[in-house]
């Protein structure tokens, strides 16, 4: 019997899903539902650990003599300590392109909702206030826009092609750009970050988070933007300085900001939150159960082959076969 555990917090349905994707031989344990005791046994037993954003530590990994992998289902690892596994020879796999459809659906659906105030004006209307006319001159489409697209992997192309489907000219940046063929293809323009962030109406950020990607967005590149732009970040939180966006977005320097991801989650006492031209959600990118479907088909395929003694697919830490050096 394959064990493996699920770290996340699991509801009824997420129970249902993953027992029903999963193959036969494999008997999933979920982490939030064990007392201490059943924790340290769960450890002593494990085979894989499965993780979407519960933080995976070295105390963790080291308390689990059996370990072969760490599987992510999405795609950012700045959730695992990779240099601890790979000390001590553990693969860490991730799930490249599953979940890029939804995240890219929440990108537009950010965009739309912050030019047409639809959050706000469903709140109103509900109240019974009918603001027909109060918000048309700072309304806009996003046919005609410019649309920046900050990291340009599975997510920010799949953001490219809808976006382009309403009438947006796209440029991106990325710290590898595309072969020109590539980027006539899919009709892009490459421009240099500070270039993308002054010509940009749209901004939206899909990297992962790095030594080199913290803060990216701070006060001096948020002084660059457009004060009719948007800026979305569906990426990680610290890769946008939050107090420099809170004091730009308080002082109209941009029009408004979608955040999906935040430098602390679960979000607390936030000063962005009391703005009305900040629309907040709970890291849900991922999350669909078409995404869930997907990417943890994907986490059990590579499951079940590393059993049969293959190589992990999309290992991120560099090991990639089990060495077993506990």
């Amino acid at each position: 019997m394959i064990k493996v555990i699920y770290f996340d917090k699991v509801f009824p349905d997420m129970v249902e899903l993953i027992e029903s994707i999963k193959p036969s031989g494999v008997t999933v344990t979920y982490w939030y539902t064990l007392n201490d005791k059943e924790k340290e046994q769960a450890l002593n037993s494990a085979d894989y650990f499965l993780v979407a954003l519960y933080k995976i530590t070295q105390e963790l990994i080291q308390k689990a003599p059996k370990l072969k992998m760490i599987q992510k289902t999405g795609v950012g690892v700045d959730n695992i300590d990779l240099a601890a596994a790979k000390t001590l020879g553990i693969p860490v796999a991730n799930t490249p392109g599953g979940n890029a459809t939804s995240v890219a659906e929440l990108t537009l659906g950010m965009i739309i909702n912050l030019y047409r105030k639809i959050n706000i004006l469903d709140r109103e209307t509900k109240k019974g206030n009918w603001m027909s006319w109060e918000f048309r001159p700072s309304s806009y489409e996003v046919k005609g826009k410019t649309h920046g697209i900050i990291g340009f992997g599975n997510i920010g192309r799949e953001v490219a092609r809808l976006s382009q489907a309403f009438g947006t000219n796209v440029i991106y940046y990325d710290l590898r750009r595309l072969e020109p063929a590539e980027e006539k293809r899919l009709n892009v323009t490459y421009h240099e970050l500070n270039e993308l962030l002054q010509k940009s109406d749209i901004i939206s950020i899909h990297l992962p988070l790095t030594p080199d990607t913290k803060n990216l967005i701070s006060e001096r590149e948020l002084a660059l933007l457009k004060p009719t732009a948007l800026l979305i970040n569906v990426a990680r939180g610290n890769i946008v300085d939050e107090v420099a966006l809170y004091r730009a977005l308080k002082e109209n320097k941009l029009l408004g900001a979608g955040i999906d991801v935040w430098s602390k989650e679960p979000v607390e006492d936030n000063p962005l939150l009391t703005l009305n031209n900040v629309l907040a959600t709970p890291h849900i990118g991922a999350g669909t159960r078409d995404t869930l479907q997907t990417v943890l088909g994907l986490a059990f395929e590579n499951i079940i082959a590393t059993t049969r003694g293959k190589n992990p697919r999309f290992v991120v830490n560099g090991v990639t076969t089990i060495q077993q050096n506990r």
